[in-house]
C-alpha cells in the first residue's frame, strides 16, 4: 500500500481518555452520532460523516487499562489513512494516539505503529 492510498477503514488507539470524552469527540467529528448497541466494553454507533453513514465501534481497555480502540468501519471517512485521523484525535483530545504504520498488508510488520503526541509523530515498535 502506498502512502497515498485510502485505507479501507480507519482505526486508532486513544490513551487515557474516558468513554464520555471519546463520545464527545465523536460527536464533534460526526454530523450526527447514534448509539446502535453495547456489549460490555464494546460500544457500537452509527455516525454521519460527509453525508455517509459509518459504523463506529469503540472498544474500551483493548491493551491494558490505558487504551481504547476507535474503529470507523468504512472507507467513506474524511481521512485518507489512519494516521490522518490519529493526528486530528491527538490534537483535539490532547492525548497520545497510536495507529498501525501500514494498512495491514501481508508482509508488513504488525508491531510497527505511529505514535502521535503533542504535535510529534514517530514510528515505534508496539508489542503488547
Amino acid at each position: 500500500m502506498t502512502d497515498t492510498q485510502r485505507h479501507p477503514d480507519i482505526e486508532i488507539y486513544i490513551k487515557d481518555r474516558s468513554l464520555d470524552q471519546i463520545i464527545k469527540w465523536l460527536e464533534q467529528v460526526c454530523h450526527t452520532l447514534h448509539r446502535d448497541y453495547e456489549q460490555g466494553q464494546v460500544h457500537h454507533f452509527i455516525g454521519m460523516l460527509d453525508q455517509q453513514e459509518v459504523p463506529v465501534m469503540v472498544h474500551e481497555k483493548v491493551s491494558g487499562k490505558a487504551w481504547t480502540s476507535v474503529w470507523f468501519n468504512s472507507d467513506q471517512t474524511p481521512w485518507m489513512q489512519d494516521l490522518d485521523c490519529a493526528k486530528q484525535a491527538a490534537s483535539e483530545l490532547d492525548t497520545q494516539i497510536r495507529c498501525i504504520a501500514s494498512g495491514w498488508n501481508t508482509g508488513d510488520d504488525p508491531d510497527e505503529w505511529w505514535k502521535i503526541e503533542q504535535g510529534n509523530t514517530e514510528k515505534i515498535q508496539w508489542r503488547t
